[in-house]
């Protein structure tokens, strides 16, 4: 069986919305939780971007289930000593029960100090020497690094976890999976593609941990459960790169033009049957994951997790 988490959706909701869901969560079951971290969010309709950090803070005081980022980028809005730093403060108070993950990141985050938007296999390289400078920092020794991306001098890291900080991380290609395999500790994504697992697993990730989330819009029928999610989400559906490349929610909007309703209803369960959000989580299970993150679309939050504990839960 695979352990079902509740996906939180910093896009989407502010710090305090984001709290209570976490709250509903727990109460309705769901073991884990993971949450976004942007600095903008998708498109002006989703409206929210809170800095995910402090709503972590925030999470460890209000629910006792573990935390995963899905996913923070350490290499370019954020330098990876600072992370580190961050990441071991929220270890400390979720009482270890953080997992970091990681990501190459998107433009619309990333490019916001001015910088170029590296290619993709150097942003793999980044990543690769952000998290050596984190886990060196993780060990309480002080710290000098100088890497062919990253600088760092004298630094110690005080506020500590007992143990590590996990770092999982992301993929969405088999190279990327193979690098996670690699020098993970975890694995993340939101494709229920087998193949991506094999590779992970292949490459060193053994037995190691999977994670996947996918988004779903309960609603009274599966028309108006498509109605929200086509106006909230219709990023999801943009082909290729273009999620990693498009530096603005405006340039989002505009490529999202090209998306349909019927390609988002095709893509998502949505309305008060049971059977696709059951089928949803059976096709994850079989592609290999160990943990599986729901997010509900639109701010009918309530009802939702009324629907998932009393009606999709049992039928899992």
């Amino acid at each position: 069986m695979v352990s079902i988490g509740y996906f939180l959706s910093c896009e989407e909701f502010g710090p305090r919305e984001l709290v209570q869901q976490a709250r509903w969560a727990e109460q309705a079951g769901f073991e884990r939780l993971w949450i976004s971290d942007h600095y903008h969010p998708w498109n002006s309709e989703q409206g929210n971007s809170p800095f995910v950090w402090s709503v972590i803070g925030a999470l460890s005081e209000a629910t006792t289930l573990p935390v995963t980022t899905a996913v923070t980028c350490p290499t370019v809005r954020l330098h990876p000593a600072v992370v580190a730093q961050a990441a071991a403060t929220a270890a400390v108070q979720c009482q270890g029960g953080f997992t970091l993950g990681v990501g190459t990141g998107e433009a619309l985050n990333e490019h916001i100090l001015g910088g170029r938007w590296p290619s993709a296999p150097e942003r793999l390289e980044m990543l690769e020497e952000a998290v050596e400078v984190m886990r060196a920092l993780w060990t309480g020794e002080s710290v000098t690094h100088r890497g062919r991306h990253y600088t760092v001098e004298n630094a110690r890291l005080y506020t500590r976890p007992e143990s590590p900080v996990p770092v999982y991380v992301s993929a969405f290609g088999p190279h990327a999976a193979r690098v996670a395999g690699r020098i993970g500790d975890g694995f993340c994504s939101t494709m229920p593609d087998d193949s991506l697992v094999s590779e992970f697993r292949s490459s060193g990730g053994g037995d190691k941990p999977a994670q996947a989330g996918f988004k779903v819009c309960h609603a009274p029928t599966a028309e108006a459960g498509a109605k929200t999610a086509y106006r909230l989400w219709p990023n999801e559906q943009l082909p290729g790169e273009l999620a990693q490349l498009l530096p603005t929610p405006e340039h989002f909007e505009q490529a999202s033009t090209l998306v349909t309703e019927e390609m988002v209803a095709s893509a998502l369960p949505t309305g008060p049957d049971v059977q696709p959000y059951v089928d949803t989580v059976r096709q994850y299970a079989e592609a290999g994951y160990d943990e599986l993150y729901v997010a509900q679309i639109g701010p009918d939050q309530e009802s939702f997790f009324e629907f998932w504990s009393t009606e999709v839960a049992p039928a899992l």
